[in-house]
């Protein structure tokens, strides 16, 4: 089996590299980089591919998307350092076969790389736990636009509606639109309880304080 390992940060490589020693893998690539993530890919052809969310240069769903863009059948496994219901959504809505967490136990990733090899999806334990918590949720939040994700990954990074608008480069009306369709698909009445809501699909984080 091919592995292509894409992620910014050699330790996290290297460490991937032990587990998957003694296993069927016959061969390993690496990559840091979007570019570099795509064009390993297609030099390499991987028959799964372990892909980082926070990446130098750009983020690992749109490297997911550009890697089943240029080929539909490709099997990856997202490696986050987030337990994000709203990531794991969203990966698996871009076609990723696995959702794993930095903090899950590291066998969680080996089961992931063979559920992903047998065609087969797998959440780690932490993150499922949390997509169950909010499975009356889950449904809107499966309903939300790319753009709408984007804006409630960025109100959990704790930007105002302003500082979205200006990092987006729309205007405010834009994104004070979009929150409200984002409100009536979550089932939630306030920009306060949006960025609640982000919050506790990071992770299990809580907004301390406040309404």
């Amino acid at each position: 089996m091919k592995l292509l390992i894409v992620d910014d940060h050699k330790v996290v490589r290297d460490g991937i590299r032990r587990l998957v020693e003694g296993t069927t893998i016959t061969a390993i690539e690496e990559a840091e980089t979007p570019s570099e993530a795509l064009a390993q890919f297609r030099k390499m052809r991987p028959d799964v591919t372990i892909l980082d969310i926070n990446l130098k240069n750009g983020s690992g769903l749109d490297v997911l998307r550009r890697l089943r863009a240029d080929d539909p059948k490709a099997k990856v496994v997202i490696f986050s350092m987030y337990s994000d219901v709203v990531y794991a959504v969203s990966a698996r809505r871009e076609g990723a076969l696995g959702y794993v967490s930095k903090s899950a136990q590291s066998d969680e990733l080996l089961v992931a790389l063979e559920r992903a090899m047998a065609g087969e999806t797998y959440v780690d334990s932490e993150t499922a736990g949390l997509m169950k918590e909010h499975t009356s949720r889950e449904t809107g939040i499966s309903d939300l636009t790319r753009r709408e994700l984007q804006i409630l990954h960025m109100l959990g990074d704790g930007k105002s509606l302003s500082e979205i608008a200006e990092g987006l480069g729309v205007a405010y009306k834009t994104v004070a639109n979009t929150s409200t369709r984002m409100k009536e698909k979550l089932g939630v009445e306030r920009t306060s309880d949006l960025v609640r809501f982000a919050l506790e699909t990071k992770g299990g984080r809580m907004l301390e304080g406040g309404n």
